[in-house]
């Protein structure tokens, strides 16, 4: 024990990668006296991600950023190290354990800005689990969601990791039981129009709808824990959708284009600006988005992904995508 302690303690970074997310279900369930809205949410990580790097120095946090799959450095300058939520994370794991080093961070974006896709969400979830181990906090999963509760409403799901339900503010999170080939993932084509969507601008546009969604919800959760994409493409459900697509009718478009395309089940992420259509898989996943670029000239960034079981680990080579 005490070598192992030796052993955690002589590290001096690490290197975690923070998978994007999306959300298969959402829906907004009322707002709270205090503003913010109850919402309930089935959300799975996918295997577009950021690449997060930590390293140990004294003092403060300082954050830095560079272009991977991202190309567009104007995103990246949106990303004041002040106001990033990877930023915001280690302050506040900082401040709960006490500890009195410091940080740098340096995030290679791969996952679009403003996306939908829970990219700095999922950077603020990678940071409290990389300094959590390379500072020695020792902090319990339970303990880092409490922290990232008060930092993002998809931060605790995404530090969880895995497919989970999540509901409240986004503070209460509970796992999906994976089993019958559910584990063994969905592939799906993402695509984001280069528009960068600001969720408080969404939320404050919604307005409720008097359709209910609790069959929907059900029935993709079965579908998870079955594996059954099929199931899961017929119970897809965004409340905050139309909305979305009201003030940016390309996203509209584009899930119209997605389909045609010949995905089995179209949504927008979150609130956008990112869609996704579902696949069968692999081979159709591909065959969709060649088609879907080819009905729009290219003009939009696409990816071919995968569903993943777990979330934020240890970075290694390029996932089958």
């Amino acid at each position: 024990m005490i070598f192992a302690a030796a052993m955690f303690f002589a590290k001096k970074s690490i290197e975690l990668e923070a998978p994007a997310k999306i959300n298969l279900f959402l829906d907004v369930l009322g707002t709270r006296d205090d503003g913010y809205h109850d919402i309930l949410s089935a959300l799975v990580p996918v295997s577009l991600c950021d690449k997060i790097t930590m390293e140990m120095q004294d003092g403060g946090i300082e954050a830095a950023f560079e272009c991977g799959d991202v190309d567009d450095m104007a995103d990246l300058e949106r990303m004041d190290s002040g106001r990033n939520l990877a930023v915001r994370a280690a302050e506040a794991l900082k401040a709960k354990t006490g500890h009195e080093g410091g940080a740098r961070i340096t995030i290679k974006k791969n996952i679009p800005v403003g996306g939908g896709l829970g990219g700095g969400s999922g950077n603020a979830a990678a940071v409290l689990v990389g300094l959590n181990e390379l500072w020695g906090t020792d902090l319990s999963k339970q303990d880092l969601m409490e922290v990232g509760s008060m930092i993002g409403c998809d931060v605790p799901a995404m530090t969880h990791g895995g497919a989970v339900i999540v509901e409240g503010t986004g503070e209460k999170v509970s796992s999906v039981n994976l089993q019958n080939g559910g584990a063994d993932g969905w592939w799906l084509v993402l695509a984001n129009p280069g528009v960068a969507v600001s969720t408080k601008d969404i939320y404050s546009r919604y307005r409720p709808s008097l359709t209910s969604a609790d069959g929907a919800f059900k029935n993709m959760v079965f579908s998870l824990e079955t594996g059954d994409v099929s199931g899961a493409s017929r119970a897809l459900f965004n409340g905050l959708q139309s909305t979305v697509t009201r003030k940016y009718p390309l996203i509209g478009i584009m899930l119209s284009e997605l389909d045609a395309a010949g995905a089995i089940g179209t949504l927008v992420s979150g609130s956008g600006a990112t869609v996704f259509g579902l696949a069968r898989d692999a081979e159709h996943a591909r065959g969709v988005e060649a088609e879907f670029k080819n009905r729009l000239d290219g003009a939009v960034w696409t990816r071919v992904a995968k569903t993943m079981p777990d979330g934020v680990m240890v970075a290694h080579g390029p996932l089958e995508a």
